[in-house]
């Protein structure tokens, strides 16, 4: 059914398409026996596929990485195609445009999507009043990051705000400072400034009565040395893992025409061209940890198999967005059952 689609949804640039979707997943929940027909024909289910990561209870090893549910919309509808775990967002304290359009490209010859979208969301305050108004039936990431137009030397109260306002309605954190799309943000990387942020999160969680892990999400831009300065610090400061890794400026080995590229100009990378230096940085931080510190994989993961070496390299969660684009929603199904049947 989706081969049929993709065609027509592809036609569509990818925010127009991307809309389309979103609007008719909600429109979905109005149809009736709809929503129990999708998860019947989507999720797969197994014992051998839970797993306990950070303290929580995943059904599957397999997530939707930050960037989809941006506004904490459609987490349920999109737990129906068999996702263990959906993090929403990037959010932002106060709601933002993002860049100009257009600002979304697809690479069809790479299976791979260029984008600048400049963290567009509603903000959230608005996330939380969708949160509320609809318990959860999967686990709930929010990866949060500073408001675009905030200056470095404030962008730690950014991330303390957004943090204490998601905290009683999401199951972990995910620091975002490695967005290329957002002037600055991928200088706070240096230690020094990271250091003031995970120092705030990790004092101000104290204040709460749950425990919610909060993880490093990094950039695949970054040489070993700095992989490691932030490892260290991640071990030392009381965080809980690490994210390897968000979108890359890099255009190296691609088949798009080069005046293609020239057209679309900056943008951070997602897609099948990710996948070797997303894992690189897997098998890196787990051997540097001793496999101690938990690593959510992202980047490229265009098929089952792919999953799977995610996760013996030392992952210990793998979220997928391009491949989810490209392969439709069966592919999270499909992911599932190699997983089981490979064990």
């Amino acid at each position: 059914m989706f081969r049929l689609f993709k065609p027509i949804l592809f036609s569509f640039s990818p925010e127009t398409a991307h809309n389309i979707v979103v609007k008719l997943l909600i429109i979905s929940r109005y149809i009736p026996l709809l929503q129990p027909i999708l998860k019947f024909i989507y999720s797969y289910n197994s014992p051998n596929l839970e797993r306990e990561v950070m303290g929580i209870k995943f059904k599957n090893p397999i997530g939707l990485a930050a960037g989809f549910d941006k506004n904490g919309e459609i987490y349920n509808d999109l737990a129906n195609f068999g996702f263990g775990f959906i993090e929403i967002g990037s959010l932002t304290p106060n709601e933002q445009v993002g860049n100009p359009k257009p600002r979304c490209f697809r690479l069809i010859e790479d299976n791979a999507i260029v984008n600048r979208m400049g963290i567009n969301n509603k903000g959230s305050k608005y996330a939380v009043s969708n949160l509320k108004r609809k318990s959860a039936n999967v686990v709930i990431g929010a990866n949060i990051i500073k408001g675009t137009a905030t200056p470095n030397e404030s962008a730690p109260q950014d991330y303390e705000k957004v943090f204490a306002q998601l905290y009683d309605f999401v199951d972990y954190f995910v620091v975002n400072v490695s967005c290329p799309n957002v002037k600055g943000v991928t200088k706070l990387q240096d230690i020094t400034s990271l250091s003031e942020i995970v120092d705030r999160l990790t004092t101000l969680r104290k204040y709460f009565d749950e425990y919610r892990p909060i993880l490093l999400k990094v950039s695949p831009d970054l040489s070993d040395e700095q992989i490691d300065e932030i490892t260290e610090l991640v071990l030392v400061s009381g965080m809980d893992g690490i994210v390897a890794a968000n979108t890359t400026l890099s255009r190296d080995g691609l088949s798009t025409f080069k005046e293609r590229l020239d057209f679309i100009g900056e943008g951070g990378l997602s897609g099948a061209p990710l996948y070797r230096r997303s894992l690189e940085l897997v098998k890196h931080i787990s051997s540097k940890t001793k496999g101690q510190l938990p690593i959510i994989a992202v980047g490229g993961v265009m098929t089952p198999k792919q999953a799977k070496e995610m996760l013996e390299s030392g992952a210990s969660l793998v979220q997928v967005y391009t491949g989810f684009i490209y392969n439709g929603p069966g592919f999270i199904k499909r992911i599932l059952r190699h997983l089981s049947k490979s064990k």
